[in-house]
């Protein structure tokens, strides 16, 4: 998992329920948004990162209409040149929700062979909710790296046996 590499931001939060609680590792706080739709979280590397997938965990038995009913994954090098690569429906979703954008979704179906994304920066978008909610709920969001590359970010040398 790689979001402890990120500057992680919200378009808004409530008092007590921002990115501290949607980054603890605890399935029992929640982010949750406070303002119109769309709620955006932006995830920001310090260099091109390799993201493999994307898990959201959400529990809608807890959360009704504040849970995401539509997400989606924008990427690009900084705000101004994002670009929608993956939106995914999510049908009263409870648990962990695995999102995997490839370079094919990010190029729009081109060359690339549905390889992992490399990017900068991704923003995780929810357009609406359930029951048409307001304000949206979600409870953890981690973005991970291919394991082969896993040391990379660290500059380890490669070794072999």
């Amino acid at each position: 998992e790689i979001g402890d590499l990120a500057v992680w931001s919200l378009s808004t939060a409530k008092p007590g329920n921002g990115v501290e609680q949607l980054r603890d590792d605890d399935v029992n706080t929640y982010w949750q948004s406070d303002g119109p739709q769309p709620h955006l979280v932006n995830i920001q590397f310090h260099r091109k990162m390799v993201i493999h997938h994307i898990r959201v965990y959400t529990d809608f038995k807890l959360d009704e209409s504040y849970t995401p009913a539509k997400i989606s994954i924008r990427s690009g090098t900084t705000f101004h040149d994002l670009q929608e690569i993956h939106v995914q429906e999510l049908h009263e979703p409870s648990g962990w929700h695995t999102i995997l954008p490839t370079i094919e979704q990010a190029a729009g179906g081109g060359e690339g062979g549905g390889g992992p994304l490399r990017t900068h920066f991704i923003q995780v978008a929810v357009l609406a909710n359930h029951q048409n909610g307001r304000d949206t709920h979600i409870r953890q969001i981690k973005i991970y790296t291919p394991r082969r590359l896993m040391g990379r970010h660290m500059d380890l040398p490669h070794f072999s046996s």
